[in-house]
């Protein structure tokens, strides 16, 4: 069996989302930029696959390396609202790219804000960037475009596991061997999820997002440009998508944007043991 991603075989296991046009490249450098390039061109929802992407970006600007035969791909979704109204997306695509994998056998965990997890390891990451386009705008409101980007690991090669210099993890074989199947029922997943969200906002993702949670319980250190900004103990996130930490004060949240999680760790709450890891190691944008 070829494992080159095929549109047609993505779009036969993502019924949920045939209003979506799907186009598969070979080679690209970000997914997530040629799609932002495309708005006010876009017709309709779009989805853009690339078997391998050589400068795909994290969150923070940090870059993202990418093995030939990952996951990588982005989906441009449009909106009809302020971007305000958009708060929480990532967190609500986690959950239903991590319910679309767990309906498989493969128990994936969130890390907030935009991370997937799988045996104590990284598995994947979300970016999420807006754009607007003003044409053909209803009553004075711009559509609002999301572009969508999702790298997840399909193996872990020996040169990216040493680039990279910490364990990741990887989706089982079973589930890799068929990547357009598997594209398609993220794809389904998604365009499912994306409606309910533009319906009724993150809140109704919230408690399933805190069902899988990662590190719930745990205690927290939040960084910025390095720097402890907040810490606590991990509860789970609100209605908004805010972490909410359990400190000493009673409970805080923290807002999403350049901001690390980290684990404590006894003796060096600073230290990095996960997030930056990577930088990314999975192609998202």
């Amino acid at each position: 069996m070829s494992n080159f991603l095929s549109s047609s075989s993505i779009a036969a296991h993502a019924p949920a989302a045939a209003n979506v046009a799907i186009e598969v490249v070979e080679q690209t450098g970000s997914t997530n930029a040629d799609l932002l390039a495309r708005v006010g061109r876009m017709p309709q929802p779009s989805l853009l696959a690339a078997e391998l992407q050589t400068a795909g970006r994290g969150r923070a600007g940090r870059s993202w390396i990418s093995a030939s035969g990952s996951l990588a791909f982005s989906l441009a979704w449009p909106f009809r609202c302020a971007l305000r109204d958009l708060a929480g997306m990532p967190l609500a695509v986690g959950v239903a790219l991590a319910e679309t994998l767990a309906a498989n056998d493969v128990a994936v965990r969130l890390k907030w804000p935009n991370d997937l997890w799988l045996d104590d390891a990284k598995l994947g990451g979300i970016l999420i960037e807006t754009a607007l386009d003003r044409s053909g705008a209803q009553q004075g409101v711009p559509q609002v475009w999301a572009v969508i980007g999702v790298g997840i690991n399909i193996a872990q090669p020996e040169e990216l596991l040493q680039q990279i210099g910490r364990p990741i993890a990887a989706l089982p074989a079973n589930l890799a061997q068929d990547r357009s199947r598997l594209m398609g029922m993220l794809l389904d997943g998604l365009a499912v999820a994306l409606r309910q969200f533009e319906q009724e906002g993150f809140a109704v993702f919230a408690a399933r997002w805190n069902a899988l949670h990662a590190w719930t319980g745990q205690n927290v250190v939040i960084l910025e440009n390095g720097h402890v900004i907040q810490e606590g103990i991990a509860t789970g996130v609100d209605a908004q998508g805010q972490l909410l930490l359990q400190g000493p004060d009673g409970v805080v949240p923290v807002l999403a944007g350049d901001v690390s999680l980290r684990r404590q760790e006894s003796g060096n709450k600073n230290k990095e043991n996960d997030d930056k890891g990577s930088e990314e190691h999975a192609a998202a944008g």
